[in-house]
């Protein structure tokens, strides 16, 4: 029996490589491939192929499953987020991620940057970090930058100053709300009764 076995393997050598070519491309039957190979000169049993199969997949499931890659959105989500506060396993992620990408590395450097900007309100640093974007930053932060040049002062008052407009942002978004609510019901006096009530 044993004898028959390795002879029956002896046959099939000369057709592992291909084998072996076919199952990871996902064709796993066995007869389907038994009969490819026979069309190429296999003159072996059909039941050695069988077995060289059910050897590949017990080799693939004793294989680790690799992690699943991080998505876009967990990868923003670690670039924008404060690093104190990334878990020690997002920090490593994040750095294998940086090592093999300079483009990358330099995006989280320049979002990094502005976040800095922003917490600790060095406004006046504004116009460094954007003649840095310009020169080597990626497309979509040479937009953002962009953008803050067409209103730069607001901008840069608003990243060095402690006054807020969020209060005044509240009652504009409350009276919008009142006139949503009356909209076709009742004139302009029944609505600035409504928001000096709610003063």
């Amino acid at each position: 029996m044993t004898s028959t076995r390795t002879s029956g393997s002896r046959v099939l050598r000369g057709f592992e490589s291909y084998l072996r070519e076919r199952f990871a491309a996902g064709c796993t039957d066995a007869a389907v491939l038994a009969g490819e190979i026979t069309e190429r000169g296999y003159r072996g049993s059909a039941k050695t192929v069988r077995r060289f199969v059910h050897s590949l997949r017990t080799a693939q499931k004793l294989q680790p499953t690799p992690p699943a890659a991080p998505t876009v959105r967990q990868v923003t989500g670690w670039l924008t987020c404060r690093p104190d506060r990334l878990t020690d396993e997002d920090s490593r992620s994040l750095d294998e991620i940086l090592t093999r990408s300079t483009a990358l590395t330099a995006v989280g450097r320049h979002v990094r940057g502005f976040a800095a900007i922003m917490v600790e309100r060095r406004g006046h640093d504004l116009i460094d970090w954007m003649s840095e974007v310009d020169g080597a930053g990626s497309p979509a932060l040479r937009s953002f930058v962009a953008g803050l040049r067409r209103d730069l002062d607001a901008v840069t008052a608003g990243l060095t100053l402690e006054h807020v407009s969020g209060p005044v942002e509240g009652h504009v978004d409350r009276i919008k709300m009142l006139k949503r609510q009356m909209y076709g019901r009742a004139n302009l006096d029944l609505l600035r009764k409504r928001v000096l009530h709610l003063e």
